[in-house]
């Protein structure tokens, strides 16, 4: 795929990006394309963000589950030839399941449902696939996982930049001339109030909604004759049989997410109360005895936005500091690729004019 910007050599210092989903290493991607040294912090254990799949053990059985975002979409051109990059990859793979509507009262399907993409043969592929390739560049991105970083802080004495501190591992020992920020909204705002209040203001204006996510483990197939639906009127928003994706091994396994107001509501329950309850919202659609699955739940605190605020990214080259990610774009996997894509351009450009 070619790349939109040239690779000129790069502007002295290392750049930072918080965040290893899809719009920090869409940034990432392009910045180290284009001769950029990448520092990339996560606090997980591996990238994906919310593109995220859960495995396990039932009884000797492995299983696992789509437990984040279970589908995408690919309207834009640049982002429809990232998605065949990923394709020819076997990193991805479009998914023919038959999609419905449940009303509350019957299940209905769609028959021009848009085509949706998943990754293979789990949806942190794309991810896995995006790491491997900037590890392998000539100038390889650095990856930090498991690093929880705190509120932003100047660099103390000449040369100015930033200086990233987490519990994890206290102040690292690189100086950044640029910290750009791939993380959900209240997490932008919380690390950059006391240094760039414009930019914190920003973040707290986009709400983020949180979802409840159920991953059911089947005894056999489930006799639906859906394998995603919209459900309305009822705790659950989507219920998907994830076991029907390509390249999917193991047991029937189902994605339940409640509504956001469900959710939001239930925020703080435990989790054997939400499971539970969700299970039941299941068997009423016509899924399986709670009594019969095995089931585990997650709570997406900060599952996407509930106005995304279409603006792309946002970027002070006078402070070195960006934000990209889903909520800033169109709240959608493919805007979180679009806004990472859109911060490295600028901040590519800031580079280009500062060398002139």
């Amino acid at each position: 795929m070619s790349i939109p910007i040239p690779s000129p050599s790069a502007p002295s210092g290392p750049i930072a990006i918080i965040g290893a989903g899809l719009a920090g290493l869409a940034c990432a991607q392009l910045l180290a394309r284009a001769g950029h040294s990448v520092h990339v912090f996560d606090k997980s254990r591996g990238a994906s963000g919310r593109m995220s799949t859960r495995r396990g053990t039932d009884a000797g059985a492995h299983w696992q589950c789509d437990h984040g975002a279970p589908s995408f979409q690919a309207h834009d051109a640049d982002f429809r030839a990232q998605v065949r990059s990923w394709q020819e990859a076997g990193a991805t793979a479009p998914w023919p399941g038959r999609i419905g509507l449940h009303d509350g009262e019957r299940l209905r399907l769609q028959d021009n449902a848009p085509q949706r993409f998943v990754g293979t043969p789990r949806m942190t592929s794309p991810a896995a696939h995006m790491v491997r390739g900037m590890q392998d560049m000539p100038d390889p991105v650095r990856f930090q996982w498991q690093t929880t970083v705190e509120p932003l802080q100047t660099a103390a004495g000449e040369g100015a930049g930033w200086t990233l501190h987490s519990p994890e591992h206290g102040a690292a020992p690189q100086r950044y001339r640029t910290v750009l920020l791939a993380v959900p909204a209240p997490q932008a705002g919380a690390l950059l109030e006391a240094v760039a209040p414009e930019a914190a203001r920003l973040a707290r204006s986009a709400r983020m909604r949180p979802c409840w996510s159920v991953m059911v483990r089947c005894a056999g197939p489930v006799p639906m004759a859906v394998d995603g639906c919209v459900v309305e009127h009822s705790p659950l928003r989507w219920i998907a049989r994830d076991s029907s994706k390509p390249g999917r091994s193991g047991p029937e396994t189902w994605l339940l997410q409640a509504s956001h107001s469900w959710s939001e509501a239930h925020l703080e329950d435990d989790a054997q109360t939400v499971t539970a309850a969700l299970l039941q919202a299941f068997a009423q659609l016509g899924g399986p005895s709670p009594a019969s699955v095995q089931a585990t739940s997650h709570r997406w605190r900060y599952a996407d936005a509930t106005q995304p605020l279409h603006v792309d990214c946002w970027w002070s080259p006078a402070a070195g500091l960006g934000l990209c990610g889903d909520w800033l774009h169109n709240g959608t996997v493919e805007g979180a690729w679009l806004s990472g894509r859109s911060l490295a351009r600028a901040v590519h450009a800031a580079g280009q004019r500062h060398a002139a």
